[in-house]
């Protein structure tokens, strides 16, 4: 699909509204940082002009030695500096903690980029290409991975940008302060049709928001209902015969997937990890690198076999699973 019209674009005055929670102080630290270097660069560039004026050659300006212990000036000068380089970094470090601060309790939408274009899985079934709906004031979590090369999800009016490595499954957030619609480029050189990778994000009152999720909006370019994640998940669960070996009846072929999220798990080298979105990623896609203890490595490599959206409903799909009861716990 293409672009929103400019018309649509924005959501507030200015070039470049603040439509996220943690975009002001973004802007704070950026433009702190930009009057700092102004403020540098005129005081040398002022400081510069002074001495060739009053020591050009010819004029009167005293020649004399200057009998000041230049250890002082030097002590001054980096205790200063090293003082405005302090106080950027911990304003800064506190702005990337917040964004890396993930509120617990959100259910994450699915995100893929390939070339060259969006693909967005919500939780409730829908799935839009280059689109993204959102709910007004309330935190959206994304689950984000690339299906060929490196690409770059970047909105510029949340001042969110998150690069996204094959391979790779990171996450990312935001909380939508305006309603409007903003663009979402690519940031990263991807091909040919780089500059091409756009869309659009709709952030819509929670009414407006209603409405759309209950597909209640005219059908205007907002995708069709379809199964949910997780039922998703499941059919693809079945399509490439996981159950054979990690259903409840496969007996000890293959470690039970109830419960595994989020869970310890012992590796055939010894290493406990933690199954989180990247280890089950993994695992589906590499599973020789995740070689669970007490089991044979029968399982063959599915990396360029499952599309790379397929991999995160049937994460979905693994995350909803219910925990086995304590009996039927290996």
């Amino acid at each position: 699909m293409s672009a929103a019209p400019l018309s649509e674009i924005g959501g507030g005055a200015g070039w470049l509204p603040e439509a996220s929670s943690f975009a002001p102080r973004v802007d704070r630290v950026f433009d702190g940082l930009l009057a700092a270097s102004a403020g540098m660069a005129l005081f040398l560039t002022v400081l510069t002009l002074v001495i060739l004026v009053r020591y050009r050659r010819g004029s009167a300006g005293s020649r004399k030695a200057v009998r000041i212990a230049t250890w002082k000036i030097e002590t001054a000068w980096i205790v200063a500096t090293t003082a405005v380089f302090l106080f950027f970094f911990v304003q800064g470090t506190s702005v990337y903690l917040e964004m890396r601060r993930i509120p617990a309790g959100i259910e994450a939408i699915n995100v893929v980029g390939r070339q060259w274009m969006w693909d967005v899985r919500y939780p409730g079934g829908r799935r839009e290409f280059n689109r993204l709906h959102v709910r007004l004031n309330t935190p959206v979590r994304l689950l984000l991975s690339s299906e060929d090369v490196i690409h770059s999800f970047f909105v510029p009016a949340f001042r969110l940008k998150q690069d996204l490595v094959p391979g790779k499954v990171v996450e990312a957030w935001f909380d939508p302060t305006r309603a409007g619609t903003y663009m979402l480029y690519c940031a990263q050189y991807c091909g040919t049709a780089h500059a091409e990778m756009t869309g659009t994000v709709v952030v819509l009152a929670p009414d407006q928001f209603a409405a759309w999720e209950g597909g209640r909006d005219g059908g205007a370019e907002s995708g069709s209902p379809g199964l949910a994640g997780a039922a998703r998940g499941s059919a693809i669960f079945q399509k490439y015969g996981c159950a054979q070996c990690h259903g409840d009846a496969a007996g000890s072929r293959a470690p039970r997937l109830a419960g595994v999220y989020r869970g310890p798990v012992r590796l055939a080298d010894g290493r406990f990890v933690l199954a989180d979105d990247q280890f089950l990623h993994d695992a589906i896609l590499r599973a020789p690198k995740c070689a669970v203890a007490g089991y044979a490595m029968t399982m063959p490599t599915y990396d360029g076999v499952i599309p790379e959206g397929d991999v995160l409903d049937l994460i979905s799909y693994i995350k909803a699973l219910p925990p086995a009861p304590a009996s039927q716990v290996p």
